[in-house]
């Protein structure tokens, strides 16, 4: 702090040597009952044992002395070394996220440079004839929900996104961009089922880029998949090649493969630990698929009449796989086990990026 720096008792004698100043050389010892000028940030002259700020302070300049006008406690504002870290703690596990404060925090220990992952680069392939980039759905378009979607989902996730283009429904124009893509990740949108349009899978097997998945038995999202590109040695990548992951053009569907396929591969790509599973309990009865898990977004809500209650998680409606008006007021998707779940029955919850941790 600025003030006077004080050894022993009070009053104290004030020495001729100046005023300690920050970023300046050592200081010298001070004797006991004697006092020197301060300020903030400079290095306490050794056998300081107080700092006395300066306006808890009354120097007599004509006799020389300092006296105090409030009680002085051995070691008040003076910083003693290591009192955030000592050497050899370690400051931050591995795998941490370089954010602002961290960067902060690296540079007050001493390091200039750090050694990081850098954030995995996707690169996103809107696919469908059908879709509209502007204006309102007319004579069998529809708008494209997943371009404007994807794009800041993906970088919530810390993906680097290099750019999202539209290839309506032409496997050349597809198979060019999956084969030459610079990205760690290509994620496409649509084409993964078997209509005759549906270029995905035969454009892979073209690139002869192995299926890691080829489906979920999930509901939405069953026909997501995730297929390694660049194993045939080819410029796309080497012996581990980049990935694409496949999602279903239905909105809510590709929400899922988002959740389950693209977050698990990017965190894993980035050395993060995988989220923790949450859990929580449902307020109303959830309707099962007959025979596959199914993803339903879901609120979270105090339950009791004054809303202090234990917190559940409510299911929404337009739930559907072609839907959007659930998941955008929901705080995460519930996993719900074949055949259904009971109110109160307890399930797992998948966290959205920016809803992470508020089911507890």
């Amino acid at each position: 702090m600025d003030g006077w720096a004080v050894a022993g008792p009070g009053p104290w004698h004030i020495g001729e040597g100046g005023q300690v100043l920050a970023g300046h050389a050592a200081p010298g010892a001070l004797t006991d009952g004697t006092a020197v000028r301060i300020a903030t940030g400079a290095r306490v002259p050794p056998d300081t044992t107080a700092v006395i700020r300066n306006e808890h302070a009354r120097p007599a300049e004509a006799e020389g002395r300092l006296y105090a006008r409030r009680e002085v406690v051995q070691g008040q504002d003076i910083r003693p070394r290591g009192q955030e870290c000592r050497t050899g703690d370690r400051l931050l596990p591995a795998g941490a996220l370089v954010t602002p404060a961290v960067l902060g925090l690296a540079a007050a220990a001493g390091y200039d440079t750090l050694s990081v992952v850098s954030r995995p680069r996707v690169e996103v392939l809107v696919l469908g004839d059908e879709l509209l980039s502007e204006g309102l759905p007319h004579d069998g378009m529809v708008r494209d929900a997943l371009g404007p979607l994807l794009d800041p989902w993906l970088r919530a996730l810390g993906a680097e996104v290099l750019g999202t283009r539209r290839l309506g429904d032409d496997a050349e124009a597809l198979h060019r961009a999956v084969t030459t893509s610079t990205a760690d990740l290509v994620v496409t949108t649509g084409g993964t089922a078997a209509g005759p349009v549906d270029h995905v899978h035969p454009i892979l097997r073209k690139a002869g880029a192995p299926l890691l998945v080829d489906g979920v038995a999930v509901r939405p999202g069953h026909p997501m998949l995730l297929a390694r590109l660049g194993a045939g040695g080819g410029e796309a990548g080497g012996a581990e090649g980049p990935y694409l992951v496949g999602l279903p053009g239905n909105p809510l569907a590709a929400v899922s493969g988002l959740l389950t396929l693209a977050e698990p591969l990017l965190r894993a790509r980035a050395q993060q630990a995988p989220r923790a599973p949450r859990f929580s309990s449902v307020r109303d009865d959830v309707s099962g698929h007959p025979y596959d898990t199914r993803l339903v977004p879901v609120a979270r809500r105090r339950g009791g009449g004054d809303g202090n209650g234990p917190e559940q998680a409510v299911p929404l409606h337009y739930n559907g796989p072609a839907m959007l008006r659930g998941i955008a007021a929901a705080d995460g998707l519930a996993v719900v086990p074949p055949g259904g779940a009971r109110a109160g029955q307890v399930l797992e919850i998948l966290d959205l990026p920016w809803t992470e941790g508020r089911f507890t």
